[in-house]
């Protein structure tokens, strides 16, 4: 049964009444004890702007040219195989000379980045699904859906992402 105190007043009221508002004037107390004082508007401050994080003059950084930012140059997608840029989630494989292709590096099973583009596939190292480099479709499970395709320009050289 809860034990009670009574105060002067007659009224009953439970500890836990008594502990809660003791706390809560302790806290307020403290809270107006820690607040800042002194100055000439009475504790308030006057908003002033941020400095300005570039040096006056400076320009920002330069966007990416038309096309898309460079993901790599065409001489790095090996014929018959590909590349996968894992920071972009993004396998690129060159199928036969000339033509590039981009597909999703996330394979279809259950999310692992794939690993590698070696012997004509797309391998995925988590549990051993193929795709191949041509079209992304299964060449071995247990994926059971493509990879799906990714948008790329080529343009002198360059593959860019859009």
């Amino acid at each position: 049964m809860r034990r009670l105190e009574e105060h002067a007043m007659g009224k009953v009221t439970s500890r836990r009444a008594v502990l809660t508002a003791a706390a809560g004037a302790a806290g307020s107390a403290l809270a107006a004890g820690c607040g800042g004082g002194g100055d000439e508007n009475g504790g308030a401050t006057e908003e002033t702007e941020p400095a300005p994080s570039e040096p006056p003059g400076d320009s920002p950084p330069a966007e990416d040219p038309p096309g898309g930012r460079a993901l790599a140059g065409t001489s790095e997608i090996p014929v018959g195989g590909g590349k996968v840029f894992e920071g972009e989630k993004i396998v690129v494989t060159q199928p036969e000379e000339g033509t590039f292709k981009a597909f999703s590096a996330v394979c279809t099973h259950q999310g692992c980045t794939v690993a590698s583009v070696e012997g004509g596939t797309i391998n995925c190292a988590c549990h051993g699904s193929r795709f191949r480099v041509a079209d992304a479709s299964v060449a071995n499970g247990p994926a059971r859906r493509p990879l799906p395709q990714r948008q790329i320009t080529v343009e002198s050289g360059s593959i860019r992402l859009p």
